[in-house]
């Protein structure tokens, strides 16, 4: 579980409750306290890709698009081009496949930018729990 004070990191799929204003997406807005913290969350740019799409694969209207641009605006985008990032990326990638247990590009992308960011997860999925907790923290709250 994340302090209070950790530096939060928002999984796409957190976004996407946020924005639908869900009991899912207000219950992590309370448990966080995401609009009352002193320090912005960050979002991956990959995330913010996936919500661009995904907003039009589901043919979100007007006000739930301006809805999702209101947000990002809120949040701190991180760059996944930083040497950081990227052998953070790297070292997931060959790591999970060394491993045999494959997660997605876009979800390894969204890990090595918490990782370097030194930033606690928050996520709905458990696609991350391969490297938690060696390789990164995070929370995942259960979308019910």
């Amino acid at each position: 579980m994340s302090s209070g004070r950790d530096l939060l990191l928002l999984d796409t799929n957190v976004v996407i409750h946020l924005i639908r204003a869900n009991e899912v997406g207000q219950r992590i807005d309370q448990q966080f306290g995401l609009r009352q913290r002193p320090d912005r969350p960050l979002l991956s740019v990959v995330s913010v890709g996936e919500c661009l799409s995904l907003a039009r694969l589901w043919r979100w209207g007007t006000k739930k698009e301006r809805d999702l641009e209101s947000l990002l605006r809120e949040l701190v985008i991180v760059d996944v081009n930083t040497r950081e990032v990227l052998d953070s990326f790297a070292e997931f990638h060959s790591w999970t496949r060394l491993q045999g247990r494959l997660i997605g590009d876009n979800d390894l992308w969204i890990a090595a930018t918490a990782a370097a960011a030194n930033a606690h997860l928050i996520t709905t999925d458990t696609d991350f729990d391969v490297l938690y907790p060696d390789r990164i923290t995070r929370t995942y709250i259960r979308p019910n």
